[in-house]
This record gives structure tokens, sequence and C-alpha cells, in this order.
């Protein structure tokens, strides 16, 4: 490879701060979907009864594992799930809840023997996340959504029958708060049960699901259901939901009815450069997404003080759904070339911090995972170490980053607009920056070329500065951990910088030092 400047560089500006980054971007997802929560986090059946938290039946070993990333949010219960889940079916004692099937995911039978309350004390006591659930708008009903939400957030001094309900079931007073609700889920896939005929329709019962709820609980941030960030049914559901804060003729301030717009996107290729380059089709999708909330803004006469929609990517990940069939649990076995492909999904949601606020990894446990059960253990597969590396590093502010000097990938894409779309910018390093609250800068830097190593000048880290120095590689790009060995895992190894780098071929290397 010969690169387009003689002196290939990156160029960190560690003290131009551009914005805050959300630690929220590094969410989870749990669904009743294959062994994502039965057998994952939940595991009733496991012989090994000191492997479980008692009485409730937590996989400790899920939890030590997850514990140290310090993710901040919950997505549950959906996921497609979600649009025939009845929130009551998974709430009071244990053995008068109902079975039910899942005809979401291949019509396997659903006890619902962890529901809302397990779930909030997975989340608040083990995981210490905010808790982000779906609103069934498939077959659920406006009532019934309102229910869930006066059930989890009331108070029981107001007299409540839903919050004394949950006091019932809960045996204390307090309430849940639940902050994050989401407004339906995918209901323009035509996979969908109770699939919205389409999206002006949608919108307009999304407006008055809105209202009623902000009505019954004013605090709570409700999640549009976008689509991929770069459709007709994106442009036309963003721009009859962002509207200005209201007051009616009774005097009743209604605040903003959406806190978010929420979009999802898988990506894969059997192709190693299609599959590495390949999210930089969501990075394009969230400047989409963000572009038609500016419009919906100017359109619809939003004052500049009051504050805009953010984008949620509540649903990320690299999935390849002929390869990982849904109905069959889609247990995803990840390569080495996966892992570099979560490095820049990663990276480009720090690169677009301005306008992401939230971000859930799809999912959290043993469902297109980076984190595998057995009956006794937990397997860390490839795309774990990358989870893990940002979770615990990427915080604070993006910092200005300057590639210059490498070539530009010029192969086939997946999707085939992506090239086009992206022209200029799908160079075979892939780069975010940021610097934290103590002063720490890191710099995140895939090497997507498969078969050459690239020298590269560092300018901006200043001469023989002490460097911690992150390694993510193994020795070809096919490479698993899902037989027995651990082949890709994190290398650590001190530098004294000295302007110059090379980053292997095919491998992820984060960069950290004090400014």
């Amino acid at each position: 490879m010969t690169p387009t400047d003689p002196h290939p560089s990156i160029t960190v500006f560690p003290h131009n701060r551009l914005n805050p980054i959300s630690r929220d971007i590094y969410s989870g997802f749990l669904e009743h979907m294959g062994r994502c929560i039965t057998g994952g986090i939940y595991d009733p059946q496991n012989p090994n009864k000191d492997l479980l938290i008692q009485p409730d039946n937590f996989r400790k070993d899920v939890i030590e594992a997850l514990k140290p990333l310090d993710i901040p949010v919950f997505r549950y219960p959906g996921g497609n799930f979600t649009a025939t889940y009845h929130w009551q079916d998974g709430v009071g004692p244990r053995s008068q809840r109902p079975t039910r099937l899942n005809i979401a995911w291949g019509g396997t039978p659903e006890r619902n023997e962890f529901g809302t309350n397990e779930f909030m004390v997975w989340c608040r006591e083990h995981m210490h996340a905010e808790p982000y659930l779906c609103l069934n708008m498939g077959t659920g009903s406006l009532d019934e959504g309102l229910a869930w939400i006066e059930y989890c957030n009331a108070s029981v001094e107001t007299g409540s029958y839903w919050a004394k309900l949950r006091a019932e079931h809960t045996g204390h007073d307090r309430p849940h708060n639940v902050k994050y609700w989401g407004l339906g889920n995918e209901v323009w896939g035509p996979w969908q049960i109770a699939q919205e005929i389409g999206p002006r329709t949608f919108a307009e019962k999304t407006m008055q699901w809105a209202k009623a709820i902000k009505l019954l609980d004013p605090t709570v941030k409700l999640i549009l259901c976008g689509k991929d960030g770069i459709s007709a049914w994106d442009y036309e559901v963003v721009k009859h939901c962002v509207v200005p804060a209201t007051e009616s003729d009774l005097g009743v301030t209604q605040p903003p009815l959406i806190d978010y717009v929420s979009i999802h996107m898988y990506t894969a290729s059997n192709d190693y450069h299609e599959n590495v380059f390949a999210p930089l089709a969501a990075e394009r999708a969230i400047e989409a997404t963000a572009a038609l909330i500016d419009l919906a803004c100017v359109e619809n006469n939003v004052p500049p003080g009051q504050v805009r929609p953010k984008i949620c990517f509540d649903e990320w990940n690299v999935w390849d759904p002929k390869r990982a069939v849904g109905s069959k649990g889609a247990e995803e076995r990840y390569t080495l070339s996966d892992a570099l492909a979560v490095v820049v999904w990663l990276n480009l949601f720090v690169r677009q911090s301005d306008v992401v606020g939230m971000a859930c990894i799809a999912q959290s446990v043993n469902v297109i995972s980076p984190l595998m059960t057995t009956q006794d253990s937990v397997i860390r597969q490839t795309t774990w170490w990358i989870y893990e590396l940002f979770c615990r590093f990427v915080k604070g502010y993006q910092v200005n980053v300057v590639v210059g000097g490498v070539e530009e990938y010029q192969g086939s894409t997946k999707p085939a607009w992506l090239r086009d779309a992206m022209k200029g910018r799908m160079k075979w390093l892939d780069v975010s920056a940021c610097v934290d609250e103590e002063g720490w800068c890191c710099l995140s830097v895939a090497n997507l070329h498969k078969d050459e190593a690239l020298d590269i000048d560092l300018v901006g880290m200043g001469k023989s500065v002490d460097v911690e120095v992150y390694t993510v590689s193994g020795e070809d790009v096919d490479v698993t951990n899902m037989d027995g060995q651990e082949k890709v895992k994190i290398v650590k190894k001190g530098w004294k910088a000295e302007g110059k780098y090379t980053f292997p071929k095919h491998s992820f290397t984060m960069l950290r030092w004090r400014m």
C-alpha cells in the first residue's frame, strides 16, 4: 500500500474539547429471546446453585463480568417481544403468572418468571443502572401503557391503585422511578406483530400516547420509534412528532413530548473489508437523523431555547440473521473481524456524541452478544474486549483528531451506497479521541487493513510521554474465542512516546496518556 502522503499522521488536539460524551452510549439491552434472560442473566434450572444469587436466581458470574463495565442503562423487554408483551403477566407471585407463547421468536413458552420487578432488582441492586422500558404499541393499549408507568412511578401516598399493587408485589413503598420509556419497537417492520400501516398513522398515535404519558408523569423521557435514520418513515415520523412545548386551554403546560429519536441498524458481511467498514453506514444514518430533527425544529417553530431530541441508537451490533437465526436464539460466534467492526461502531458514537445521547448494544448476554454463558462459566467473545475498553476509558469529552495522509479504502461496500456516501472518510485507520475529567487523553485506533501494518506520525502527544497501550488483535481475522481458548484478548504494555507508532494489521490499539 502506498499512502497518499509520505508521512501519514494522526494529530490529536487534546485541549480542543468538542462536546461531552454521554456514558449512555454504552447501554445494554435484554429481551425475552433465546437465552438472553432465561439461561443468561436468570438461570433457575442451573444445577449449580452456588452459581446463583438466591432467591432471585440471577447468575453471579454474569453480574461479576458486567458490573465493572459500569453499564448505565438497560433496555427491556424488547425488541420484537415488546409487541405482544403484557406487563401484568410478569408481576405478582411467580406461581400465579401465566405462561404465554412467545410468537415474536418462534412460539416458545414464556413463563413470565422474570418481569418488571425482577428487572428492577437486577438493574438497580446488581448493575446500578437505569432501567429503560419499551411500551407495547403493537397488541397493547394506551390504558395498559399508562397503567405500567403508574405501577412503576406513582407514589403510594397518591392513593394510586397501581402504586399500591406495586408495593404489595415488592414488599416496600418505593417507586421504581423509571425515567426512560420507549414508544414501541420497530413498528414499521413487516416482521412485527400488529405492524403499523404507515408512518403518519403511527406518528399520530404516538402523539396521543406521548401527550397522555407526559400528563401522567412529566418527568419521564420518551423515545420515539424511528427506523434506520435514512428512510421516508424517519422523515414523516420526526416531522410530525418533534414539536414545541405547548400550554392547553386549561392552563396545563405540556412539555416537549419527544426526548429521543430511536434508530436501529445491524451490520455484517462475510467479506472482511465489507464487514469492518459497514458500520460507517450508521454514522451516515446518524447525520441524516440529526438533520431531520433540525428540519422538524425549523418547520414546527421549535424555539431556540427548547432542548432538541437526541438520537437513541437503541439496537446496534454486528449480526447476520442468516448466520445466527433469531428464532433459534441468534447466538453469533464473533471473529476478530467482527471485533474490529465493533470498534468502528463505538468510534462513530464518540464522533457523533454531540447528537447521540444513548446507544444500546443488542444484546447484553448470549443473543448476538459479546458475553456468552455455559452451564458453569462465561465466555468473553472477541467483541467483549473492545466493549470493555471503551466502557472503561472512553469518556469525558470528545476532542478534535485529524487523520492525514492515510489511504482510503476503495473496495466494495455493504450497503453498496456506502462508499459514495462516505467518500473521503473510509480510511484504513478509523479513529476517535477523548479527554476525561482527570486529564487522561485516549486515542482509539483501528487499523482495518487486513494485511499491512501502518507506521503513523503521532502529533499532539508530546515527546517522551509515558503511554499506556492496549492492543486487541489475533493471528488472523477469522479467529474466535468460542472453542475453549481466548485467542483474542487485551494485551497491555507501556510505551515512551517517540512521535511515531506502528499499528499492527487488523488490530485495535488504544493509547492513553496524561495531558
